[in-house]
């Protein structure tokens, strides 16, 4: 049984500066799908840039994007220069690393190698982010313990019920929001403990339907009062 090849893209990237323009994007191209199909690799796609701008490159963004949502396992570049300098570079390989993505290189002729004081900090990078989403989830816990000490209760939640209607609007219960409003809950303690129930909103939607119900709700006053 053949072993299946592992999904690769490819990443052309030269400077606009013709100074430091050595060889053509097309050239570059040759040379990456020749090392690509030397080692092996499924190319699944190919792109190419010649911005000198460190993000704002309309296919690095696009590659990026590929990546995470084809779970393409290896990046193929020229050099590790292609992805960028100083800080803007940190942020591209934080994202690869989350999508454990392999990054080669030609110049490398295998895995790039990272200097000591950029692996250190990407190792920061990820130590940081794990504390991060701990604290998050830490929140989250503690904005479900405090609703339901309250007399929130979850049991009653119709989490997931989708959206009969089509419509594009996130299904939010707002009789909750109201709830948790009056008992002195913040948007963004509101937001969280919804999250905890299987609503992924922001305190800045859930702020926005509060406010919606209010101006409802006194519109329905007003017209009662002049009916």
């Amino acid at each position: 049984m053949m072993k299946q090849r592992q999904k690769a893209v490819i990443y052309c990237h030269v400077s606009t500066d013709k100074a430091l323009q050595h060889i053509t994007l097309e050239q570059q191209q040759e040379n990456l799908l020749n090392f690509a199909h030397q080692q092996g690799y499924d190319v699944q796609q190919i792109f190419r840039d010649s911005h000198n701008d460190d993000i704002e490159r309309e296919d690095l963004l696009e590659m990026l994007h590929f990546i995470k949502e084809k779970s393409i396992q290896v990046l193929i570049v020229q050099d590790d220069t292609c992805l960028g300098y100083g800080h803007a570079k940190m942020a591209i390989w934080h994202l690869l690393q989350k999508t454990k993505t392999i990054v080669l290189s030609v110049s490398d002729e295998g895995p790039v190698q990272l200097n000591e004081t950029d692996a250190m900090l990407l190792d920061a990078l990820m130590a940081v982010e794990e504390y991060q989403r701990r604290l998050h989830n830490a929140k989250i816990r503690r904005g479900m313990r405090r609703a339901v000490e309250n007399g929130y209760r979850p049991e009653h939640n119709l989490s997931n019920r989708g959206n009969p209607n089509g419509q594009e609007r996130k299904d939010v219960p707002i009789e909750e929001i109201v709830s948790l409003r009056k008992r002195g809950f913040t948007f963004e303690e509101i937001a969280i403990t919804l999250k905890g129930i299987g609503f992924d909103v922001s305190k800045a939607t859930v702020h926005r339907r509060y406010q919606e119900n209010l101006l409802s709700q006194e519109k329905k006053a007003a017209s009662a009062r002049n009916f």
